[in-house]
């Protein structure tokens, strides 16, 4: 992680250098298609989430121009995602959509801190298994929530928990309404198989939109009737986004930390992944920790124009860049399209079938999905099935905030055994240090009384145990005992604290302790405790021929142990 000084630079800053008109058509054109894209995606958001469809243009809008304009990448399209469905939907349903506001402006504010901490970068370091796992999990949730108005089963309020659900969904599958089950049918079907020379300039969940708004006009001539948007959410206002203070219960704050925190923590991570995988289809490089502030910015602003929790998104990012995209002013060009659309045709949204819209969302939500981990467990190691199928389920049936928690603790707990299973602490003699380089024993002269123990990986908390055992294995009680530390790249307090007490126990004894080849970190850390100036750094040497010839030195003055180490 970098430790240079922090400084606020957008992306679009570097970007208006050398543009010109050909670079802005391109954008255009690609800012055209994603708005396009994002207009289907963000009503489906909005519903699925427990708000209006035009709450998921809101955000769009807002968070979208903000990510654009202040962010880190060139490309990213920022705008609500199928990541927050799950807990979006819990946090509405249990406290309120006031409180989600609150809950969003947080988040925002814990984004901005780990940009300027600089944590973009630490980011990368969550465990594989632990994304894939709830990510895998989100997209299960969020077909289950579509399947009521896919199949248009007659339930008067779905279950908000996963397990409930499915109860209900199965006692009323008997209710499956034919007509609408079509329009969800045909919308997947034209979404999957929409031509692919089509799908640059119209995506196919517009196309998905017009034939299941049309097949849906279509029925109802016949009396065949299906729910759409306007049967359940009435109009949607052809209105500007409105600015509305935020009503904050601080008594209800502490409630609603740890919801916000997983929403800033899935913001992040699904941003800078987007940002990562466009870095590598226009082979730029993004900023991480500017990015994170500008995904800070936009849930801050969004919830006080009726918006919900922001990110980047990576299916809008692929699109803008496959359309030409190749700076923020194509993500501005998105919002506008969005704004008069929102403008000018909000009226004839109202006829779109929310069976389309749940295909549109079924189809996200697979592709969403990493499939493919669940046939490759048997490729992993077993801790690594372990973190992934604990983080799938409890996500699945538990929610997201506590499977992030569990999955970071047993990510973090298995790591520390895998650590501690890789560090040893040999005793070695000429026998086994057949290496033949200048640091074997093969042909050194090893006197008698001097025993000699190689540490192997990193002396962790995990494995401090192991240096313990040095006592063990030395049998008869030697004059001298010396660490080789070579190949210790890295020591905690917890194993620097073990090998203090080690060399009282030896000291104690009698026993010389000496150390070789110690790393820069390691001895810093020995160095700093003080623990160099107890030892006596003449004792702290840089090679095996060093210490043998200190060892001589010291029996030869037939002293077990120097004047300055004696009690």
């Amino acid at each position: 992680m970098s430790h240079s000084k922090f400084s606020f630079r957008p992306k679009l800053l570097d970007c208006m250098k050398g543009y010109n008109r050909s670079v802005f058509a391109a954008d255009l054109c690609a800012g055209f298609s994603v708005g396009i894209l994002a207009l289907p995606l963000a009503m489906a958001f909005g519903i699925a989430s427990g708000v209006t469809p035009e709450q998921g243009i809101y955000t769009a809008i807002v968070a979208g121009f903000i990510i654009s304009v202040f962010g880190g990448s060139k490309v990213q399209i920022g705008g609500p995602t199928g990541a927050f469905i799950v807990i979006v939907a819990g946090i509405i349903g249990q406290y309120g959509y006031a409180s989600l506001a609150v809950a969003t402006l947080l988040a925002g504010v814990f984004l901005i801190v780990m940009g300027i901490t600089k944590m973009g970068n630490a980011i990368r370091y969550i465990p594989r298994p632990v994304v894939v796992g709830f990510t895998n999990g989100i997209a299960i949730l969020i077909m289950s929530t579509q399947v009521k108005d896919f199949f248009g089963l007659q339930i008067d309020k779905v279950p908000e928990d996963f397990i409930p659900k499915c109860v209900a969904i199965c006692k009323a599958i008997g209710t499956t309404h034919i007509p609408t089950l079509f329009i969800g049918l045909l919308s997947m079907l034209v979404i999957v198989y929409w031509p692919l020379s089509w799908r640059k300039r119209i995506p196919g969940q517009i196309g998905a939109i017009f034939v299941g708004t049309f097949a849906a006009l279509a029925m109802s001539k016949f009396g065949w009737e299906t729910e759409t948007i306007y049967t359940r959410f009435g109009d949607i206002p052809n209105s500007l986004p409105q600015f509305k203070w935020i009503d904050i219960d601080f008594a209800n704050i502490k409630n609603l930390l740890m919801p916000a925190f997983t929403i800033a923590l899935l913001a992040a991570i699904e941003s800078l992944l987007s940002a990562v995988v466009a870095d590598g289809m226009i082979d730029d490089k993004h900023d991480s920790n500017q990015e994170l502030i500008a995904q800070g910015m936009a849930n801050i602003a969004a919830p006080f124009f009726l918006g919900i929790p922001a990110t980047g998104a990576i299916a809008r990012t692929a699109t803008n860049i496959k359309n030409g995209g190749r700076t923020p002013i194509a993500g501005v060009v998105h919002c506008a399209v969005l704004l008069c659309i929102l403008v000018f045709a909000a009226p004839y949204a109202q006829y779109i079938p929310l069976a389309t819209l749940s295909a549109v969302l079924f189809v996200v939500a697979f592709n969403m999905g990493d499939w493919s981990a669940f046939p490759e467990m048997r490729l992993l190691p077993r801790s690594d099935d372990v973190v992934f199928v604990s983080t799938f389920l409890l996500t699945v049936v538990f929610g997201l905030t506590l499977a992030i928690e569990v999955g970071m603790i047993l990510a973090a707990m298995l790591f520390i055994r895998r650590v501690s299973q890789t560090t040893q602490v040999m005793l070695v003699d000429k026998k086994l240090e057949t290496d033949l380089s200048k640091y074997s024993l093969e042909g050194k002269d090893v006197p008698e009384g001097v025993m000699i123990f190689r540490i192997f990986g990193a002396l962790m908390f995990g494995a401090a145990d192991k240096l313990e055992s040095i006592l063990t294995s030395m049998g008869e009680r030697p004059k001298i005992a010396i660490l080789r530390m070579r190949t210790v790249l890295a020591m905690d307090a917890t194993a620097l604290d073990v090998l203090d007490r080690l060399y009282e126990k030896l000291k104690a004894k009698g026993v010389v302790l000496m150390i070789t080849g110690a790393h820069s970190q390691p001895l810093h850390m020995m160095q700093k405790s003080g623990f160099l100036n107890k030892i006596g750094e003449e004792y702290v040497l840089e090679n095996i021929d060093a210490a043998l010839e200190k060892s001589r030195e010291i029996l030869q003055a037939g002293a077990c142990t120097p004047p300055e180490l004696r009690s």
